[in-house]
């Protein structure tokens, strides 16, 4: 049984980390998890609970991370969401570090403000690199997009380093598209686009804007991932993609098909191919079975749903 870290945090976080636990339980507890209080109060208190969980997932190497306040500390290199339902199966590779996301500015008097936008070439390398080995294993198509024609220096520098990856993997192809028209054909096209790489906060809106395409922020899932020098990952992180849903916490009626994904994607990191790919195939077959929770339509609540993703696993083993 593998060691992973824990990262609990506030609103609906702990009935996503109770669903995760059942199914886990369920299936014979192929992880075991060290808890670390990720919650606003004590994140707030000071630097310990940010040293703790930064060091239990360096150490265990993996970790589940679940909803958090952001205030003053922001807990979140290469961010991965799956967004995927009925025909739409979309992978948005994101550099989770730098762009405009990287520097909160300053205000210059009272009518103008300012903030520096980065991009580091080895955040990019390790996000294409991770883009087109993740292409390999599904339909080959690397997208890269960015606003390459006005942010000639930092977004020039991203598809520069994306274009030059791209020459190492001679069975993908790769093209790349200005980030608002891309917007517009994933709205009418969204079958089209496979895996697609951005920079920073490109790859924040267009992950929920697929979201929205599929129905409901609750059925995204991500992953976070730190590189070893020759781009392999080291440490992942991964966690359902929505907030903390401050208005239906404690009611047991939150849609926990992200966080059983970001679990089943957590066993595939952690050498449980097999059952983390029909975790994730449970909860779409509940979906399109009907069985699903209310902001989808259905009637399941929490841990209704929960229990009909473990039957349905239980019954593909």
């Amino acid at each position: 049984m593998r060691e992973v870290a824990e990262l609990n945090g506030d609103g609906i976080g702990p009935e996503l980390r109770d669903a995760v636990h059942v199914l886990n339980e369920a299936l014979g507890s192929p992880v075991s998890f060290r808890a670390v209080d990720w919650s606003l109060e004590r994140r707030e208190a000071g630097d310990a609970a940010l040293v703790e969980g930064i060091e239990a997932a360096r150490s265990l190497g993996g970790a589940m991370k679940y909803p958090t306040v952001t205030q003053t500390l922001r807990p979140n290199h290469v961010r991965v969401s799956k967004n995927y339902t009925g025909e739409i199966d979309m992978h948005v590779v994101r550099v989770a570090t730098g762009g405009t996301y990287e520097d909160a500015g300053m205000r210059l008097g009272h009518y103008s403000a300012v903030s520096i936008r980065v991009m580091e070439r080895t955040a990019v390398e390790h996000a294409a690199h991770f883009a087109f080995r993740l292409a390999e294993q599904h339909r080959h198509r690397v997208l890269s997009t960015s606003k390459y024609t006005i942010q000639r220096a930092a977004d020039g520098l991203f598809e520069e380093v994306v274009a030059e990856v791209a020459t190492e993997y001679r069975n993908t192809v790769h093209s790349k598209e200005l980030f608002d028209a891309l917007l517009a054909k994933v709205i009418m096209n969204p079958e089209r686009y496979d895996v697609v790489v951005c920079p920073n906060e490109y790859g924040d809106f267009l992950s929920d804007a697929i979201y929205g395409l599929i129905g409901s922020i609750g059925l995204g899932a991500s992953a976070a991932y730190a590189f070893t020098p020759s781009h392999q990952p080291k440490i992942g992180i991964f966690d359902p993609a929505g907030g903390t849903a401050p208005d239906i916490a404690g009611k047991g009626v939150a849609n926990p098909s992200g966080a059983i994904e970001a679990y089943g994607m957590l066993l595939e990191y952690c050498g449980e191919f097999e059952t983390g790919r029909a975790i994730v195939d449970a909860v779409h077959a509940c979906i399109a079975a009907g069985e699903k929770t209310a902001d989808l339509g259905g009637t399941l609540d929490t841990m209704g749903f929960t229990h009909a993703v473990a039957g349905r696993v239980a019954d593909s083993r």
